[in-house]
C-alpha cells in the first residue's frame, strides 16, 4: 500500500499596515506633518498635489481628526489591533511563514530593481542604521526605527529548502522570479531586511519568528512595478504551490504595508476591505492603477495574501481599520489589520 505524503497546510493569514505612525506617539507625528507641508508631491486618486493644493481640494479638511486627544485615541486603537495580531500569530504555532512586503529603494537601488524577489538565504539580517544613514532620512522616520529593528539588530532564520522549491514552482507557473540569498550592502543604501519586514518580525512575531521566507515586491518604484492583476495571480500560484509541498507543516502568510498613505483615502480603504469578505477579485481589479501611486501601492502586498487565502479556502476572521491623520489636508495613514482562518478552526 502506497503511503500518502503529508502536505503543507496554510493555517492562517495576516495583512497589516506598518507605517512609522504605528511606532511613534502622536507628538512625533508632528514631525511628519511638517514634512508633509513642505512636500510638492502628495499622491491622491491618481494625481500628485502640492500640500496647499491638496488642502484646498479636501476642504473643509480634517481639523477634528488632528486634535491631540483624538490622535491618541486612534493610536491606542492601532496598538490594540497589533497586540491581537501578535497573539493570533503565536497561537497558530507556524512551522514557517512567508512575509510579503516591499522595499521602497531602501536596499535594492537603481543598480537592480526586480518586480518580484524571493529571498532564499539561510539567515536574514535586521541591521540598525548608523548615524550617517539616519541623517539622510526625512523628519520623523528615524524616530520609528525601534518599531522595525532592535537596538542591537537581529538575525532571523531563513528557509532555503522551501524557498528554492517555491522558485521552481512559480517559474513553472509563468512567474519570472528573481532570487536573493544575500541582501546587498553599501554606503548608499540601508543594510539588512527592509522595514516592511522588520516591522513584522518585531511587532507581529514578537522578535521570535519561525523560519521565514521574505517575498519582496516592487510595488511602486520606476516602471516595472508589479500590477494588481499579477499580484492576485501570484497569490493564487503561491497558495497552490505551498499546499502541494510534501511537508507536514503549518504555514502562515503575512502581507505588510498599506493602506492608503501618505494621503488617507478612507473610501479607497473601505473598498479594499469590503472586497476581502467575501473575496471579490473583480472589485480589486476595478481600482485604477493610478490610484495605487505613492505608498498606497503597498496594498498590492495585501492583494497577494488575499488571493492566496481565497485559493486556500480561508475566510476573513477579524478586520479592524483606523485612519490616523496628521494634517488638515488629510495626510497620514489608513491603518488596516486583517486575519484569515480556516472555516473549521477556532
Amino acid at each position: 500500500m502506497l503511503e500518502v505524503a503529508e502536505m503543507a497546510s496554510i493555517v492562517g493569514g495576516i495583512t497589516v499596515s506598518h507605517g512609522p505612525m504605528l511606532s511613534t506617539t502622536p507628538e512625533i507625528w508632528d514631525l511628519r506633518a511638517q514634512a508633509d507641508q513642505k512636500s510638492r508631491q502628495h499622491w491622491y486618486r491618481g494625481n500628485a498635489y502640492e500640500y496647499e493644493k491638496l488642502e484646498a481640494l479636501r476642504a473643509p479638511g480634517f481639523k477634528n481628526q488632528i486634535v491631540r486627544a483624538e490622535q491618541y485615541r486612534r493610536y491606542e486603537l492601532c496598538q490594540k489591533s497589533l497586540d491581537q495580531l501578535a497573539l493570533q500569530f503565536k497561537a497558530w504555532n507556524a512551522d514557517y511563514a512567508i512575509i510579503v512586503g516591499n522595499d521602497q529603494n531602501e536596499v535594492f537601488k537603481e543598480d537592480l530593481i526586480a518586480p518580484i524577489i524571493l529571498y532564499t538565504g539561510e539567515s536574514i539580517e535586521n541591521i540598525p542604521m548608523d548615524e550617517a544613514r539616519r541623517s539622510r532620512l526625512p523628519p520623523g522616520i528615524s524616530e520609528s526605527e525601534s518599531g522595525h529593528c532592535p537596538h542591537d539588530g537581529a538575525v532571523y532564520k531563513g528557509f532555503p529548502a522551501v524557498a528554492n522549491q517555491l522558485v521552481d514552482a512559480l517559474l513553472a507557473s509563468d512567474f519570472d522570479i528573481a532570487t536573493s540569498a544575500r541582501l546587498p550592502k553599501g554606503s548608499d543604501r540601508q543594510e539588512g531586511i527592509p522595514h516592511a519586514f522588520g516591522f513584522i518580525y518585531r511587532r507581529i512575531m514578537s522578535d521570535a519568528p519561525p523560519p521565514t521566507i521574505p517575498l519582496i515586491l516592487n510595488v511602486g518604484v520606476g516602471g516595472n512595478a508589479i500590477r494588481t492583476h499579477r499580484a492576485l495571480a501570484l497569490g493564487r500560484a503561491l497558495a497552490k504551490t505551498l499546499q502541494g509541498l510534501p511537508h507536514d507543516a503549518k504555514v502562515v502568510l503575512v502581507g505588510s504595508g498599506g493602506m492608503s498613505h501618505f494621503v488617507v483615502d478612507e473610501e479607497l480603504d473601505q473598498k479594499v476591505l469590503a472586497s476581502l469578505s467575501p473575496f471579490d477579485e473583480s472589485s480589486i481589479k476595478s481600482i485604477p492603477e493610478t490610484f495605487l501611486k505613492g505608498n498606497t501601492a503597498e496594498l498590492k502586498s495585501w492583494f497577494v495574501v488575499a488571493a492566496a487565502m481565497h485559493e486556500a479556502g480561508l475566510n476573513v476572521a477579524s478586520m479592524h481599520y483606523t485612519a490616523c491623520y496628521r494634517t488638515k489636508a488629510g495626510t497620514g495613514s489608513g491603518m488596516g489589520f486583517v486575519t484569515w482562518k480556516r472555516p473549521d478552526s477556532v
